[in-house]
């Protein structure tokens, strides 16, 4: 019987297949949009054992060959609400992508930005029986940590080591080879519904693909849209999406926390279909189109046309005006509303202690005019909008801040860090018979 150790090391194992077959897709589902990128690597070779601590620190060369964008159906808060019509819009964004790229894919990477993520700080430590670190001494640590009681229905998605301290040595990336008596580790585990997961292998599997991994779209979000100086000194990564607002801070080029805020640009947008009683697809157009936050004296008199969505044979009604200042004062209450959840977030996180504490802000719901400056004013002043980092092949239009978590899964894809399950785990260990205890939906899933 796989436990969730196994069933990991098996999808590593899938990963490693398709990059020695030399093409992988990435999937990211979310709740407004589905992305799929096609990579082409450079074929097998590309891992290097001696290139960091675990087997998975190789790096990849890599590049866009197809990509595909469509509407989400049947997703709510960026979980699975209605499987058939989930799968019929991933069918669709995959064989889009294959088409472009003109080849077939087997395996994906998938993404997720709901599940209602939480985050646990881990420790372990072991005495170094050969005065010497070896990576038998890191499997060893890992397995060491004290896991707790996660709760019913929680999963193990992310487990990463952050720190290795040998002695009173710390801040070590890769401790092998040093010298001393004690290893100790510091990991960050990020926790998922198991339902939410459980939904997304059923749905990927019966779209005819084999799933080679599964990262947060916090994680991966604030993997494009971080600078290096912005990952090593701690920065937050703020993903605003249509159901969901991810949360990510990184210390050290590692996360050491995320969380989503159950609120996006979805809401936004049934505002202004509310208060301004037009159809959804009208308010979201006002919304991309004409929205902003900050209103100015000249707002008053720029006005829209708007209809009500359907033909009622009411002129009044079918072709009314409306004032970019109304349009302002619908979204913005809103907006303060989501930034206040996240600003609460991040002070539970204790942000606020780190040495940077930089605040970029990506996700489609980040190019609202003026957002900026009212974050600055909410979440404090170092505030920037986030786009993705260039990956070759990657057309215009999938650079912007809204596809930051699909570019963020294609490096996830090429460079992935080292997570728990890259090392040989003691058996004997109780540590690591108690996180296995702790994770099973791969069990029935997998």
């Amino acid at each position: 019987m796989r436990d969730l150790y196994q069933a990991q090391r098996a999808m590593r194992q899938m990963r490693r297949a398709a990059l020695a077959r030399g093409v992988m897709a990435v999937l990211d589902i979310g709740t407004s949009k589905m992305s799929c990128i096609v990579l082409q690597f450079d074929g097998p070779g590309q891992f290097r054992e001696e290139d960091g601590v675990g087997p998975m620190a190789g790096q990849s060369n890599f590049r866009v060959i197809g990509a595909a964008t469509t509407q989400s159906r049947g997703m709510r808060f960026g979980e699975i609400e209605t499987m058939a019509e989930t799968e019929r819009a991933v069918r669709t964004v995959v064989s889009s992508a294959q088409k472009r790229a003109g080849v077939r894919v087997d395996h994906v990477i998938a993404c997720l930005s709901g599940a209602r993520p939480s985050s646990y700080g881990l420790a372990g430590e072991v005495t170094l029986e050969s005065g010497k670190c070896t990576e038998h001494d890191i499997g060893a640590v890992l397995a060491a940590c004290d896991v707790p009681d996660f709760g019913r229905g929680r999963e193990v998605l992310h487990a990463q080591p952050v720190n290795f301290a040998i002695d009173s040595r710390s801040g070590l990336s890769d401790p092998r080879d040093h010298v001393g008596n004690r290893l100790a580790v510091d990991m960050h585990a990020l926790t998922i519904d198991s339902d939410a997961a459980g939904n997304l292998v059923h749905c990927i599997r019966r779209c005819d693909l084999e799933l080679a991994g599964v990262a947060s779209a916090a994680y991966v979000a604030g993997r494009a849209a971080l600078v290096e100086d912005e990952q090593e000194l701690g920065s937050a990564c703020i993903d605003m999406g249509g159901g969901v607002t991810g949360v990510s801070i990184f210390v050290r080029k590692h996360m050491i926390f995320a969380d989503a805020v159950r609120m996006g640009g979805d809401l936004v947008t049934q505002d202004i279909s509310r208060g301004l009683r037009v159809s959804a697809q009208m308010a979201e157009w006002l919304k991309t189109r004409h929205g902003g936050i900050e209103a100015t004296g000249r707002d008053d008199r720029e006005m829209i046309q708007v209809d009500g969505g359907q033909e009622t044979g009411d002129w009044e009604h079918d072709r009314r005006t409306v004032s970019r200042a109304d349009l302002i004062g619908i979204m913005r209450p809103r907006v303060e509303e989501i930034l206040d959840e996240v600003r609460a977030v991040l002070d539970a996180a204790g942000f606020d202690q780190l040495p940077s504490r930089q605040i970029v802000l990506t996700g489609g719901g980040s190019q609202i005019p003026g957002l900026e400056t009212l974050a600055a004013r909410i979440l404090g002043q170092n505030v920037r909008i986030g786009r993705p980092l260039r990956i070759q092949g990657l057309a215009q239009n999938m650079t912007t801040p809204g596809h930051a978590a699909t570019v963020g899964l294609a490096l996830f894809a090429a460079h992935p860090q080292d997570e728990w399950w890259d090392f040989e785990m003691p058996v004997s260990s109780h540590g690591a018979r108690s996180l296995k205890r702790a994770v099973r939906w791969f069990r029935n899933n997998w």
